[in-house]
C-alpha cells in the first residue's frame, strides 16, 4: 500500500501528474438505473447526471494522479483558476484517491500542459 493521502498545497500541486484518458465523456440526465458503464453519477433534487464514455462527448477526462486529500485545501482553486486565465472551462469531480477534470475535447492537449507546467513550477 502506498503513502498516504497528500494534503498541503505544494505537494499536491508538484505531485498532481495529470493523465489525459484517451476517451470522450459526456455528461447525461438519466431516469432508472444507472448505466453500468457510468463513471460518477450525482443526485441532485432536478435529476441524476451520469458522466459517459461516448465517442461524441464533448469533453475529455484528466485525472489528477496524485493521492489528495479530501480536506486538503486550494488544489481545486489552483487547477481551476489556472485553466480559467486559458479560458478554459473545468468541472472537477472528487474521488477518494483523485481529483478529475473534465475540460472541453477541443483543448484538451493545451488544459494538460497548462496543468503539467503548473506542477512543474510547484
Amino acid at each position: 500500500m502506498g503513502a498516504g493521502p497528500v494534503s498541503d498545497l505544494a505537494g499536491m500541486l508538484a505531485g498532481m501528474a495529470p493523465l489525459l484518458d484517451a476517451r470522450r465523456w459526456h455528461f447525461a440526465l438519466v431516469d432508472g438505473d444507472a448505466p453500468a458503464e457510468a463513471f460518477a453519477l450525482i443526485r441532485e433534487d432536478e435529476g441524476t447526471t451520469a458522466i459517459l464514455p461516448d465517442q461524441s462527448g464533448d469533453f475529455a477526462r484528466i485525472t489528477l494522479t496524485v493521492h489528495s486529500a479530501l480536506n486538503g485545501v486550494g488544489l481545486t482553486a489552483a487547477v481551476a483558476t489556472a485553466l480559467a486565465d486559458a479560458g478554459i472551462a473545468c468541472n472537477v469531480v472528487a474521488g477518494f484517491h483523485h481529483d478529475h477534470l473534465f475540460v472541453p475535447w477541443e483543448r484538451r492537449d493545451e488544459a494538460l500542459d497548462i496543468l503539467q507546467r503548473l506542477a512543474a513550477a510547484a
